[in-house]
């Protein structure tokens, strides 16, 4: 089934489509305002948005001066044991 999405700033518009959705056989699914700072989940796994107020220099000693290849670092780390 064909969705769209609508955005409005008027409760009465709300109100309006909960009334025409009687008549013209439509669903209207309200939904939560979608919040930048949230954790999302996807499939199980939590996404936390980034933050700039992260240090990570403590991992700078672990990773300076090591000739490590980000292409060959992927291969290695996504390596599937069957």
């Amino acid at each position: 089934m064909p969705e769209l999405v609508i955005k409005y700033k008027n409760q009465k518009t709300l109100d309006a489509l909960m009334d025409f959705s009687k008549y013209f056989d439509f669903s209207v699914i309200s939904s939560p305002r979608k919040d930048k700072k949230k954790n999302i989940l996807i499939n199980g796994v939590t996404l936390i948005p980034a933050d700039n107020s992260i240090n990570t220099s403590e991992m700078e000693a672990i990773f300076s001066n090591k000739d490590i290849d980000s292409k060959q670092l992927r291969v290695d780390a996504w390596l599937r044991n069957k």
